[in-house]
């Protein structure tokens, strides 16, 4: 049973978040936690972050524990250079060398891979993390990644208390989404845009992503309208998510991380399905990494005690 947090998510919050959001800026100012102490060792410390997907590479650099110097996300993930460029990137924007990185913590699917690694954490603790540091009244996270979905709660001290998981199957993840928007000719980004202009969204019954296929193409077919297809299509997407979170209970304060957070069509289905509000913040896609990047100052942070 989870325990709601003194902060509820207000309409304010949501709003605002929604707000920046839509921006999706890959670069923004450096960032600064509300939940966040300062490390009082008396050391400038910088600790870094790599979240290696299967379809993008994630940096964070965190400066003594409370403000993102720098975030970088390439969209190229586990086996390509997008974790190399994500790397050259991070320190090319930063200004910040390699020298100066007190210690890294990699994450993600592909976070065996990376030999600057200090140390690999679960992609599962780092979101929870990454989240706290970024919405501290959030007790409930959706992340739906390139080729898995995870439902989580949180901790009021900011650690994984229990967690859903869909990893079998391409139903209800972004790899999804990228296969409906390749069959309707609309770029992914535009997807969400599209969809809120639905009239009357269309039904999507097949959550079999080859068999959903078919049906878009069948519904092109029938001359059913874009907007409505993708409707349908965030419709199916959240129902499957939801379903899968509530076997949790009911969120006190709710939030999507990973770059499907960005598309404010499965947001609005998810609120739909869900019931409740959700906070996205313009930082949703870095939420592994900076998760990673805290896990990284923590460790440091007890060594000096």
């Amino acid at each position: 049973m989870m325990t709601k947090r003194s902060n509820p998510c207000t309409k304010q919050a949501i709003s605002a978040n929604r707000s920046f959001a839509r921006q999706g800026s890959r670069n923004t100012p450096p960032f600064q936690s509300p939940a966040a102490t300062p490390y009082q060792g008396g050391i400038f410390m910088y600790t870094l972050g790599i979240d290696i997907g299967s379809t993008s590479s994630k940096t964070v650099i965190l400066e003594d524990g409370i403000k993102i110097a720098a975030h970088v996300v390439i969209p190229l993930g586990t086996g390509t250079i997008g974790p190399e460029t994500a790397l050259d990137e991070i320190f090319r924007q930063s200004g910040i060398s390699k020298d100066q990185i007190t210690y890294t913590v990699a994450t993600g699917y592909g976070r065996l891979t990376c030999p600057e690694a200090n140390a690999q954490i679960s992609e599962l603790s780092c979101h929870a993390k990454g989240i706290h540091f970024l919405l501290p009244q959030v007790d409930t996270v959706v992340d739906i990644g390139g080729q898995d979905a995870k439902a989580l709660t949180i901790s009021p001290q900011g650690k994984l208390a229990a967690f859903q998981m869909n990893d079998k199957c391409a139903a209800g993840t972004g790899r999804f989404l990228d296969v409906m928007a390749r069959v309707l000719n609309v770029p992914i980004e535009q997807l969400g845009p599209l969809s809120e202009t639905s009239e009357h969204p269309a039904t999507i019954s097949n959550t079999c992503t080859v068999f959903a296929e078919s049906e878009v193409i069948s519904q092109l077919s029938a001359k059913v309208p874009l907007a409505d297809i993708a409707a349908g299509i965030h419709n199916s997407v959240a129902k499957r998510v939801a379903g899968m979170a509530l076997r949790l209970g009911r969120p006190g304060c709710m939030a999507m991380s990973g770059g499907v957070a960005l598309n404010t069509g499965v947001v609005r289905a998810m609120e739909r399905e869900m019931g409740c509000p959700i906070l996205v913040d313009p930082l949703c896609q870095s939420a592994g990494a900076i998760g990673a990047a805290v896990l990284a100052y923590e460790k440091l942070s007890k060594s000096k005690e």
